[in-house]
């Protein structure tokens, strides 16, 4: 084994277990991966409309027309007509969606601490700036393999 396939190994990993941490959290919130996705981005956006949402998701607008479609049927969220805009309704939490919001955050800045609080400054800043370049180097590779 490499240094790079040890690397490589530990990334991965560590993708499964973030994987069955959101897994968990998706079955007690009887929600899907997309769907706490659109929550979050709510969550930090506020009421949006289905396109700005399609926009920040990355997804087509009817792929958003489902998504939110499912959470109103489920009571997250509202469709209210856009103040300004006639053609447009914003995608607005219920109090259940923003108390999920909320359990989303909440959980997030938990196991954020857990893991990190005590890793020092500097060797987390460290972790951080390789992340963050291998995430940008991984997007690269997957968009030159999808022109191939």
């Amino acid at each position: 084994m490499t240094a790079h396939t040890e690397a490589l190994d530990r990334v991965l990993h560590l993708a499964t277990l973030v994987q069955s941490d959101l897994s968990r959290f998706e079955r007690e919130a009887g929600l899907t991966t997309p769907r706490v996705h659109l929550l979050w981005v709510l969550g930090g956006a506020g009421p949006s409309t289905q396109q700005a949402l399609s926009a920040a998701l990355g997804v087509t607008p009817r792929n958003v027309t489902g998504l939110v479609d499912g959470l109103v049927a489920s009571g997250h969220v509202t469709r209210e007509p856009h103040p300004t805009d006639r053609r447009a309704a914003l995608v607005t939490p219920t109090p259940l969606g923003q108390r999920t919001i909320r359990e989303l955050v909440d959980s997030h800045a938990d196991l954020a601490a857990r893991l990190f609080g005590d890793v020092p400054p500097a060797r987390l800043a460290v972790f951080v700036d390789v992340l963050a370049a291998t995430t940008e180097r991984f997007a690269r590779l997957m968009v030159e393999e999808e022109a191939r």
